[in-house]
């Protein structure tokens, strides 16, 4: 049985995680983030779970004992934010080529310097290569959703790979918003028993974790982690599928708005997709075919789902709420290759915006995705920038 309630998005995380009941969870606490292990902490301090909750020293520690956890068979929960990010960064890639499948929540802020703990997606967009499932979520009710799929996806055994799930700090951590729940028993029968493979604590089959790798297997076994992401895409619309028929609600692994009929299209992440679907229906009402577009898969990276939503358009903006400095926002040219088999490439562009929490508004979105229908775009624009 559903119930609507109001809640804001750390607490519907851990809303979420309380259902699951996992195992372990390790934690240190970083706005925007600490709502969550602070309101799961209560969970475990009142008996309304029984997981492990460990109080760590650091965000390394809080990814060791995690990776540890996960590597001896145990459902295992953690989340963190920015600075906590980067400092787990040693353990990133290893924790991923150590396939193990724990659920990471990232409360998305962005990355010092200059200090700032406002909204960009600078952390995650910086980790994007270790070898992590990512999902993003555009509202409250999508970040406690994603929360709930993610073990699906990621403890399936041609997977085993661990998953973030992103969502945007203080846009979406602290605000309140009314979100659909599903009854626990529900949630508990969607997600199902753990069961590990070739977990350490089986001692009738004892592996070995974590093993030094020269060149003639390290290679194949980053391969390997390359085949399970290719799975994971065919993974990922099964369990949104599934999640479907027990929730109401469908996702894919591109969210596209009003595409169909489009000869323009914005591609944004995270909680300005809203912002953007207002947008769109402004620009409607002059007259201009746009749509716009959410990934909701980050990685694996969904080629074929972005080339089809491109197909036949003049032009693509790709709005990046982080900058790799020297160079384009880390989206745009991974939309262009998505686009490069093509028949006809459409213009690309890339948007610049939000970074360390600047104001994302319709009017900026509608000023940049103006110029492009009106042909006077630059190739990389700056939204909103003050020097």
């Amino acid at each position: 049985m559903s119930q609507d309630i109001a809640i804001n998005g750390d607490n519907a995380v851990a809303l979420a995680w309380k259902q699951i009941d996992p195992d372990v969870c390790a934690a240190y606490p970083i706005t925007p983030q600490t709502i969550i292990v602070e309101k799961f902490a209560e969970y475990v301090a009142n008996a309304e779970v029984s997981t492990e909750f460990v109080c760590v020293e650091s965000e390394h520690s809080a990814l060791t004992l995690c990776t540890s956890s996960a590597s001896a068979g145990a459902r295992t929960f953690t989340a963190t934010a920015s600075q906590g990010l980067a400092y787990m960064w040693e353990m990133l890639p290893i924790t991923a080529a150590m396939r193990v499948p724990l659920i990471m929540a990232v409360a998305n802020r962005a990355v010092s310097g200059p200090i700032n703990i406002n909204n960009d997606h600078g952390d995650v967009m910086s980790a994007r290569d270790c070898g992590w499932l990512q999902l993003f979520s555009e509202n409250v009710q999508e970040a406690y959703d994603m929360s709930i799929v993610a073990p699906r996806i990621a403890e399936h055994h041609e997977i085993q790979l661990p998953c973030m799930v992103n969502l945007d700090g203080f846009v979406l951590t602290h605000a309140i918003e009314r979100m659909t729940m599903l009854d626990t028993q529900v949630v508990k029968d969607f997600v199902g028993e753990h069961k590990p493979l070739y977990p350490l604590l089986d001692t009738k089959h004892p592996v070995s974790h974590g093993n030094m790798d020269g060149p003639d297997f390290y290679y194949p076994h980053k391969y390997q982690s390359v085949l399970a992401m290719q799975k994971a895409l065919e993974v990922c619309q099964e369990v949104f599928d599934e999640f479907a028929k027990i929730s109401g609600r469908q996702y894919k692994l591109v969210e596209e708005y009003k595409c169909d009929d489009a000869e323009f299209v914005a591609v944004v992440l995270g909680s300005s997709f809203g912002t953007m679907k207002a947008t769109v229906d402004l620009l409607r009402e002059k007259g201009i075919k746009i749509g716009c577009a959410m990934p909701r898969v980050f990685r694996p990276w969904p080629v074929e789902a972005l080339a089809n939503m491109m197909k036949g358009k003049k032009a693509v903006v790709v709005f990046d709420k982080h900058l790799s400095i020297g160079s384009y926002g880390p989206m745009f040219p991974e939309v262009v290759a998505a686009a490069s088999d093509l028949e006809k490439l459409p213009k690309m562009y890339n948007v610049i915006y939000g970074l360390g929490g600047a104001d994302a508004t319709v009017a900026g979105f509608e000023k940049s995705l103006q110029a492009v229908v009106d042909g006077n775009a630059e190739k990389i624009h700056y939204l909103g920038v003050r020097l």
